[in-house]
């Protein structure tokens, strides 16, 4: 028998080396970007999700939010009557006469403040020459009336000054991405989110990687990015209130033919699909299948349980496509794919086929060679 290897069975080899590359790309050894969506109708029972062509007739539901800043549903001024005292607060109390020689100093002179005078817990305070006065839940002008009735049996013609010193119960805190965490008052003109936010510094970085979290009587009261809250979605605070902020970046995922994968933030109010591929850098020419542009998305279920995920498909040979894609917005969580080219799975599956040739070729040389 010859010791090298016939024609045909060299062809044989080939033919069998090709079979177990065709096998090996066929069973997923082949990498590849993705999942590759095809032979299914968009109302195909089998499929887990709505698959849904973006066309001109069909991108209407899914356009991008026009931005639109909204004004501010938050009242600025102050609740009727002020806010009321309560047990913790600290007063400043100022009694005077018209006269010298009465009890009281008059205003010109020292000694019409009385010093400090903090709500007790059963909601009373102590004023010299006055007597014990009950404050908890009056108002400051309701305070300075009741202590001037009292003060009338001692002294003649008084006036009555009540200043809140210090706020220790219309509090709420602010914490977290701030430059100032720390406990502040509604009495420091806090209306609102923003305010608060403002009073406590600002934050540290870009408004849509920040999300708030208001906390309110022990429960979750909202939770929104920062972005919307300065379009227009403000939230009046009240007393009590515990407002975080976070990092949690509103960004989607890009996959597959792209320049550059990965999440990339919406650092604007509205994305649309064509804003959001050139984020990634656009289609890579020699991989990417123009009809195959895929959208994934889940971000519809959460909020209603029984909305299923839907995939939307973009075939960007087409022309009007461009158009569709700037019309189509893209939500946070989106995952866009691009399919790599068919001739692109092809030239793996020729590079597989490549790299078994040339290990079988070196086995099989050394095989030959042990034989002499």
């Amino acid at each position: 028998m010859s010791k090298r290897l016939s024609l045909t069975t060299r062809i044989r080899t080939v033919l069998a080396a090709a079979g177990l590359a065709g096998v090996v790309a066929g069973c997923g050894a082949v990498p590849g970007d993705g999942p590759i969506v095809v032979g299914f109708a968009s109302n195909d029972p089998r499929l887990p999700f709505d698959l849904i062509d973006l066309r001109p007739d069909t991108v209407s539901p899914y356009r991008a939010a026009t931005i639109v800043d909204r004004p501010s549903a938050v009242r600025r001024n102050f609740p009727s009557g002020g806010y009321p005292v309560a047990p913790g607060d600290i007063l400043k109390v100022r009694v005077f006469e018209a006269y010298e020689g009465n009890v009281f100093p008059v205003i010109s002179r020292a000694g019409s403040d009385l010093g400090n005078q903090r709500v007790l817990d059963n909601g009373t305070i102590t004023v010299p020459y006055v007597g014990v006065v009950q404050v908890a839940g009056l108002s400051l002008e309701a305070i300075e009336a009741r202590i001037l009735e009292l003060a009338k049996k001692r002294a003649q013609d008084p006036q009555v000054v009540v200043e809140r010193a210090a706020d220790r119960t219309h509090t709420f805190t602010v914490s977290g991405d701030v430059k100032a965490a720390g406990r502040f008052s509604l009495l420091q003109d806090a209306r609102s989110v923003l305010d608060a936010i403002a009073l406590a510094g600002g934050t540290q970085g870009a408004a849509h990687e920040k999300e708030v979290v208001l906390r309110r009587n022990g429960e979750v009261a909202a939770r929104v990015h920062l972005i919307d809250l300065l379009a227009g979605s403000d939230i009046a605070v009240q007393r009590g209130d515990d407002i975080v902020v976070r990092n949690n970046p509103l960004q989607f995922t890009v996959l597959g033919a792209v320049a550059k994968a990965g999440n990339i933030p919406i650092d604007r109010p509205a994305l649309n699909l064509m804003e959001a591929l050139a984020s990634a850098g656009g289609l890579v020419d020699e991989r990417a299948n123009r009809t195959g542009v895929f959208v994934f998305r889940q971000g519809e279920a959460a909020v209603n349980p029984s909305a299923r995920p839907k995939v939307f498909q973009l075939d960007l040979l087409q022309p009007v496509s461009v158009f569709v894609a700037q019309q189509f917005g893209v939500l946070p969580s989106d995952v866009i794919y691009v399919t790599n080219a068919p001739l692109h799975e092809y030239n793996k599956v020729i590079a597989a086929l490549y790299r078994s040739l040339a290990v079988f070729s070196v086995s099989r040389g050394a095989a030959v060679s042990s034989t002499f």
